[in-house]
């Protein structure tokens, strides 16, 4: 598989509040990706770039929604997000602070 693209696959990790209580210490991280990457690929990429072994990969893919601008009628652009879960013993610290 191409190195380039396994680097630009993940865009961004998704944290939210629904994410922060999905990992319920299930070892789960919620990422932002490219619309047209795959399970596989993204097992890859998570285990090449984090160093870590990937359990299971569930994606999402999150519908464009109505905006209004004024009397601009427009709309949210659609993405995708995959829900990563991971071996036991694997972590990934993303410098993220605990209350």
């Amino acid at each position: 598989m191409n190195q380039e693209r396994l680097l630009t696959i993940i865009k961004a990790p998704h944290i939210s509040e629904k994410a922060s209580q999905s990992d319920g210490g299930y070892q789960q991280m919620v990422f932002e990706v490219r619309q047209d990457a795959t399970k596989p690929e993204l097992r890859t990429a998570i285990e090449q770039l984090f160093n870590v072994k990937v359990r299971s990969v569930r994606v999402c893919v999150n519908k464009p929604k109505p905006a209004r601008f004024g009397q601009i009628k427009g709309h949210h652009g659609a993405w995708k997000k995959a829900y990563v879960t991971l071996e036991k013993g694997s972590m990934i610290d993303l410098g993220q602070k605990t209350a």
